[in-house]
C-alpha cells in the first residue's frame, strides 16, 4: 500500500508488501446494493461452474471469472477501478511525469522504428493521453496508437478520454506489428495457479463450495504444476513444508504471443515482481497474492467476487526465459526508480513547475521513485527484436545479471 503524507487512508497501489493490509470485515466499507447484487450473481455462476467441474475448480479458473467474466467480472463490469475514487492507483495516474519520462525512450525508438505504439490494458487511458501529448511536444508524434483492451467498460472510458487522437482499439493482438509495445501492470492480473508444498508432496489450491460459501480446497498437483514447482526448487532449493505460493504459466504464453506478432520493435513491461530467487525465497512463505478494494489491500480473494481486484507479483526470470525462447532479445531489467531517473523524470519535474504546484509534483515523483513505495516494488523489463541494446532507460542500475 502506498503511504500518503496527508491524514486519512492512502490510495492503494497494487503491492503485496502491505504488512498492515486490511482484511475483509475489518471496517471495510460494504458494497452498495448494485455491487452486492452483481457479486451475488457472479458467486452463483462460480458455484455452478464448480458443480459442473465435479466440486472443485482451479484457482486460476476462479480468478479468471472473478476478473473477466462477461458483465460480472471486476474488469468487465462498470464502476470506478482506478484512481482515488477507485480501488487502487497506477503510476500514470499518480503523475503525468511518468508518461513524460517514458516518452524519452519511445521518441528515440521512433527514430529507428515506425512511429507506432501498441499498449495493453490501458486502464483509464491516462498513460496513452499523456504519452501522446508529450510525443507531440517533442516533435515526434505517434502515427498510430493501438490499445488491446478486453474490458468493454474501460474501452468506453478510454475512447471518451482519447477522442481526437490517432487511437485504434483491438480485441486481440494484430497479426504483425512494428514499433513500441507497452504493458503497465498487465502481467500481474493474469490468472495464477496456487500451490502448497506439504509433507506428502505438492498440492494445488482450488476453490469449492461449502454451505453456500466459497472455500479453498487442495488436491494433488497435476504434472504441469509439479514441473513448475520442480523448476522453482532447482533455483530456490527444496521449499519447506507448508510453503505456499503461485505460478503464472499465462505470463510466458502472453510473451510468446507478443513475440509472434512482433516483426521489429521494443517491448517495455512495468509490473510488481521479482527475479525468481527472490520471488520464491523461503521467507516469502505465503506467496504474493493480494486483493484491492476501496483503497484497501487484503488477502481474501474469495470475498465479494467481482468487486475486488486480484493480483500476484511477476516472476521476471520466467518472463526473461519465455522471451529468449520466443526469439526476443533481453535489453534491460531494472527498478522503476532507476528507469524513470534514467529517462529524465527529475529534469521533467523542474521544467513542469507552474503546470503543477511544486509540492504536489514533488510528492508525486517521490511516490514513483521511493524504495518504500513504487520505486523498488515495480520493475521494468525491456525486450526487443531488430533493435540494438542501449538508450532505452537502463543506462544505470541494469539488473539483467540477476535474472
Amino acid at each position: 500500500m502506498i503511504e500518503d503524507r496527508n491524514p486519512g487512508p492512502a490510495p492503494a497501489a497494487r503491492s503485496a508488501a502491505a504488512a498492515a493490509a486490511a482484511a475483509p470485515g475489518a471496517a471495510l466499507p460494504p458494497p452498495d446494493a448494485a455491487g452486492q447484487a452483481r457479486s451475488d450473481a457472479l458467486l452463483a455462476r462460480v458455484a455452478a461452474r464448480i458443480a459442473a467441474a465435479g466440486g472443485w475448480l482451479s484457482f486460476a479458473d476462479y480468478m479468471h471469472m472473478a476478473l473477466y467474466e462477461p458483465g460480472l467480472g471486476y474488469y468487465d463490469a462498470r464502476g470506478s477501478k482506478f484512481g482515488t475514487q477507485g480501488d487502487f492507483v497506477t503510476a500514470p495516474e499518480i503523475s503525468p511525469l511518468f508518461a513524460q519520462a517514458l516518452a524519452a525512450p519511445v521518441a528515440r525508438a521512433f527514430g529507428r522504428l515506425p512511429a507506432h505504439v501498441l499498449e495493453f490494458g490501458a486502464g483509464t487511458g491516462a498513460l496513452a493521453y499523456d504519452l501522446l501529448q508529450d510525443l507531440e511536444r517533442r516533435g515526434c508524434p505517434a502515427e498510430q496508437y493501438w490499445i488491446v483492451e478486453v474490458s468493454a467498460d474501460l474501452r468506453a472510458r478510454q475512447q471518451e478520454r482519447l477522442d481526437g487522437y490517432p487511437v485504434r482499439w483491438l480485441d486481440r493482438l494484430p497479426d504483425a506489428f512494428e514499433g513500441v509495445v507497452i504493458a503497465n501492470e498487465v502481467l500481474d492480473v493474469l490468472p495464477v495457479q496456487l500451490f502448497v508444498r506439504d509433507a506428502g508432496g505438492v498440492q494445488e489450491r482450488g476453490v469449492t463450495v461449502d454451505g453456500g460459501a466459497l472455500r479453498f480446497a487442495g488436491r494433488a498437483a497435476a504434472a504441469g504444476l509439479l514441473d513448475a514447482v520442480a523448476t522453482i526448487e532447482s533455483i530456490a532449493g527444496t521449499l519447506p513444508a507448508g510453503y505456499g505460493s503461485e505460478v503464472c504459466p499465462l505470463a510466458g504464453a502472453w510473451i510468446a504471443a507478443v513475440a509472434a506478432c512482433l516483426r521489429r520493435g521494443l517491448v517495455l513491461l512495468f509490473d510488481y515482481g521479482f527475479p525468481r530467487h527472490e520471488y520464491y525465497h523461503p521467507q516469502r512463505a505465503m506467496g504474493t497474492l493480494m486483493c484491492h478494494y476501496r483503497q484497501r489491500a487484503h488477502a481474501e480473494p474469495l470475498w465479494l467476487p467481482g468487486l475486488n481486484d486480484i493480483t500476484a507479483h511477476v516472476d521476471f526470470t520466467a518472463c526473461a526465459q519465455a522471451a529468449r525462447g520466443a526469439g526476443l532479445d533481453l535489453l534491460g531489467y531494472t527498478s522503476q526508480a532507476h528507469f524513470l531517473m534514467n529517462c529524465g523524470i527529475l529534469e521533467g519535474l523542474v521544467t513542469r513547475r507552474g503546470a503543477l504546484p511544486d509540492p504536489a509534483a514533488t510528492s508525486a515523483v517521490q511516490r514513483l521513485l521511493s524504495e518504500a513505495e513504487m520505486g523498488e516494488l515495480v520493475k521494468v523489463l525491456a525486450l526487443g527484436r531488430g533493435v540494438e541494446a542501449g538508450g532505452w532507460g537502463f543506462e544505470r542500475g541494469d539488473r539483467r545479471h540477476r535474472l
